[in-house]
Order: structure tokens, then sequence, then C-alpha cells
């Protein structure tokens, strides 16, 4: 009698090696993360803001339009190129490299998987050289119930009127274009949920609250106040009533590129804290040179290469077509863990001089908490996997 197929082993192919093209993209985003991010990630922290000549970089660089398609302006590139900019940019500064992570997961994704050609044709090329995104989901009573929405859209003639909230809405203060999630009938639940292309310029658009965070401080999350915003049929993205089979599915990506925003900072704060060990010494001897630490070290870097393991796998799937609700809910799930640890770790790597500002650790370690809580919290993420598990 054979052995049953699992399902596990049709969704979870051997990782492959990065191509020479993905390998010299990789070096050219570390490269502009070094040479564009990295000089300016003090100042943007203080000042609670992006530099604006880096977003422009960003778009001159290609990194706000990597999967669209060359017709369009952008790079016709894969999840796989996605993941390693967040990363490498993650590895100097997490809150600039969310910039990057939702403009190509998700707002490119989701116009590129339900857009119309027209719809592509008038906002993919704006999205690819000029105008940032952003997606707009949650409500302050709709965060981990993602569909619990109370901003309605009510049909008129022509189009759609939308009134209500938005809150957490990451790139908030800088985008052009949103892609917001309403419901056009509260009695249907989850069937009731459609998604809007919403402009900045729209009538009624406004942006609210911006919020003071405890990490990502130079990302912008802001609330956006809709006040009977008048949004044409021709704005609609995707059928009426199927914007949760969208949303789900842009989710699934987007905790791709968190995980792949964790790994990045917790190298970051490794790679500080290891040149940090070599230097300094204590009792005669560089701190690199107590087995104490080269243990904790070893142990730190073996889980963070497993994380990226499975951020690099989700990545993989994806591109080939592969489901990757339960995958990608566990490459989030542990990356966001390990990166919590080594950040911490890396703090007391340095003693003292890691609780302070002088040092880059204790930013990389307020950075790692976003990780559990956006995008879906780590219950969630549990959630997700059990139900894929059990089934």
């Amino acid at each position: 009698m054979s052995r049953p197929t699992v399902a596990s082993e049709l969704v979870r192919p051997a990782l492959t090696t990065l191509s020479d093209d993905e390998l010299a993209f990789r070096d050219a985003v570390a490269e502009f993360a070094r040479g564009e991010v990295a000089p300016r990630v003090q100042a943007m922290e203080e000042a609670s803001q992006l530099d604006p000549a880096l977003i422009s970089a960003y778009f001159e660089m290609g990194l706000m339009g990597i999967q669209a398609p060359e017709a369009h302006g952008g790079a016709a590139g894969s999840v796989m190129m996605v993941t390693l900019a967040v990363e490498e940019i993650s590895k100097v500064d997490a809150a600039a490299a969310i910039m990057v992570d939702v403009q190509n997961t998700l707002v490119a994704h989701p116009l590129l998987s339900a857009g119309t050609e027209e719809q592509l044709a008038r906002w993919m090329p704006r999205l690819c050289t000029d105008t940032v995104g952003a997606y707009a989901l949650s409500e302050a009573g709709s965060g981990s119930d993602a569909f619990a929405l109370q901003t309605r859209a009510t049909k008129v003639e022509g189009g759609w009127s939308l009134t209500g909230r938005k809150l957490w809405i990451t790139n908030g203060a800088e985008a052009g274009l949103y892609i917001v999630f309403a419901t056009v009938d509260p009695s249907k639940g989850y069937k009731g949920i459609t998604a809007f292309v919403v402009e900045r310029t729209a009538k009624g658009f406004s942006i609210g609250k911006k919020e003071r965070k405890l990490g990502i401080r130079a990302s912008s999350t802001t609330e956006l106040i809709l006040d009977g915003v008048f949004v044409p049929d021709a704005d609609v993205l995707g059928p009426v009533g199927q914007g949760y089979k969208i949303a789900i599915e842009t989710l699934n990506e987007g905790r791709i590129g968190i995980g792949a925003q964790m790994i990045g900072n917790a190298q970051g704060a490794l790679d500080a804290a290891v040149a940090y060990l070599k230097e300094r010494t204590q009792f005669g001897k560089p701190l690199a040179e107590f087995q104490g630490i080269q243990f904790q070290v070893a142990q730190a870097a073996t889980e963070l290469e497993a994380a990226r393991l499975m951020v690099y796998n989700a990545a993989r799937l994806r591109d080939a077509g592969h489901d990757i609700a339960q995958v990608g809910a566990m490459a989030k799930l542990y990356s966001s863990q390990v990166c919590e640890r080594v950040t911490s770790l890396a703090v007391e790597l340095f003693g003292g001089y890691g609780y302070t500002t002088d040092y880059p650790v204790e930013k990389f370690y307020r950075d790692a908490k976003i990780g559990t809580i956006y995008e879906g919290t780590s219950n969630m993420q549990l959630q997700t996997i059990a139900k894929g598990i059990l089934k």
C-alpha cells in the first residue's frame, strides 16, 4: 500500500539558491541602502518622517514598482525580488523599508491581480514613477476582526459614496492613492466588503491623526477620514462584494514582506553587535573571545537563518503560483519572534551602551515589536496555521 501524499510535500519545494540576477539586484539594493538610507536614518527618526528625497530615490531606483509590468514602468520582477529589497533596506532602517513593502505587496499587487486593463493603465505608471500608495482596511473596531467594517459605501448615480474612518494606515501621510475597503451591505457580512481606489484629492477625503509610535517612527501611520467621498464605478477594484477575497489574498503576500522586514532588522542588529564584540574588551580580551558570548551569537544566527529560509521559501512558493496562506503565516510568525529575540540580545551584548541612542541597537529593538502586530497579530497567524493543519 502506497504512503498517502502529504499536502505540505506538494507546496514546500526545497529552496533554491538565488539566481545571478537576484544576487545582482540584492547587492544593488544593499549598496543603495548604505549610500542613500543610512545617512538619513537619525534625522528621519527624530523628525518621525521619511525624507522626501529618499522617496524620490526609491522611484528612481525602481523599487516602487518591482512586480509591475515593464509596459507600465515597472521592473517585471518577482515576489522574491521584493523580499530581497525589503530585507536589505531593513538591515539599515525598517521604517524606511516598510514604504517599499507596502507599495509592492499591499498596493501594486491587488491592482495587478484584480484591476482592469484600464485601471492598470491609469494607476500603475503613477505608482511606479511618482505616487505613493496605501492600503486601508483597518478601523478602530476592526483590527484582527478585519471584516467588522463600519465604513459604508452607498450606491449613488455613477458610482459610490464612501463614509467612515480608517485607522493604522501605513504610508497614510505620503500616499496619493489609497485602496479602501468598505461594506456595501452590512447585513451580508464579509460578502458585502468591496474594494475601492480613492485619490487623495477626492472631495471629502482627508488625513486624520498621525500616530506617535514606539518604533518605525519615520514611517507614517495615520487615520483616514471619508466624508461622503464619491468614487466612480470605474474605480471599484474587482467585483462588488468580493473585496474580502482581495483583502485576504493581499495580506497573504504582505506577510512575506513583513517577514523580510523582520529578518533584515534582526540581521542589522546582529551585525552591529558582532562588530561591537570584536572591538570591546573586558578582562584583557575582546568580548568576542568569551565562549558564553559566542554561544549566544551562534544561537541567534542559527535562528535567524532558519527564519530567512522560511521567508524565502514563502516567496518562492508565491512566485510559483502556490497557495501561501499557511507558509506565509509561519514565516511571519517565526521571523517576528526571532527578530524580537535577536534584537533584545543585541541590546544586552552592548551592555549599558545598548540602552542609549548613541548606538543603533536600541532602534532595531524598538522596530522589532511591530512585526508581531501588523498585517495580522501572532495569534492570528497561529489561527491561520492551525486551520491549515487541522482542516
